[in-house]
């Protein structure tokens, strides 16, 4: 706000001053990358799958809330010029459109939404699967949380890869809350699911 001069008490009437500068509203949360670890903006952590996976911004593109994502390429210029395809990981918040409640059927039930939403958000809305997806309640640091793991189909020119694996698990922070972690493994690259799982069991809820 622009500082206004007060009148003193003899001054004409005020007139309307508009403001040089507009309230805006806060900036979404945000998570990083710190040293080996995805810290979301609740303070939650998990591991990075290994040294070579690199800083990959928000993983907003895969819905989360307040979230940090990593990538490790596995094609590096696959059609001859820029196109990379690769690996990717993300943990965060869950949507908060998204509702969780702390029961198996409401973890699942916000888990394929979350899914929903990264699959959309990183691949499109006009995705073919291969096969079903597989359920899996799991415990992680004591919260509750849900699996979802499905195969979606890949046909890029010039990509010698036919699908990727997506996982996305939701686990319950147990205050009304969820935090979401996401993997989309390159079918090429099937070692890097049980890495994902074992680092998923590494996640340290804050409080």
């Amino acid at each position: 706000m622009t500082p206004v001069s007060l009148p003193s008490a003899k001054s004409e009437p005020l007139t309307t001053v508009s403001p040089s500068a507009r309230p805006t509203t806060p900036p979404p949360p945000r998570g990083q990358v710190l040293g080996s670890n995805m810290v979301a903006f609740n303070k939650d952590t998990m591991p990075l799958l290994g040294s070579e996976w690199e800083d990959y911004g928000s993983g907003f593109q895969a819905g989360l809330n307040g979230g940090a994502a990593t990538w490790l390429t596995v094609h590096d210029k696959y059609d001859g010029k820029k196109a990379k395809w690769g690996n990717f990981v993300a943990f965060g918040g869950l949507n908060p459109k998204i509702k969780v409640v702390s029961t198996p059927a409401g973890l699942k039930a916000a888990t394929i939404q979350a899914a929903s939403r990264a699959i959309v958000g990183l691949y499109d809305e006009n995705v073919k699967f291969i096969g079903k997806s597989t359920h899996t309640p799991i415990t992680v640091d004591g919260h509750t949380g849900h699996e979802l793991s499905i195969k979606v189909a890949v046909s890029v020119p010039k990509l010698p890869e036919t699908f990727s694996t997506v996982l996305v698990t939701v686990i319950d922070r147990g205050d009304g809350t969820a935090d979401v972690a996401i993997g989309d493994i390159a079918g090429s690259t099937p070692q890097w699911i049980e890495i994902w799982r074992s680092k998923v069991q590494e996640i340290k809820i804050a409080g």
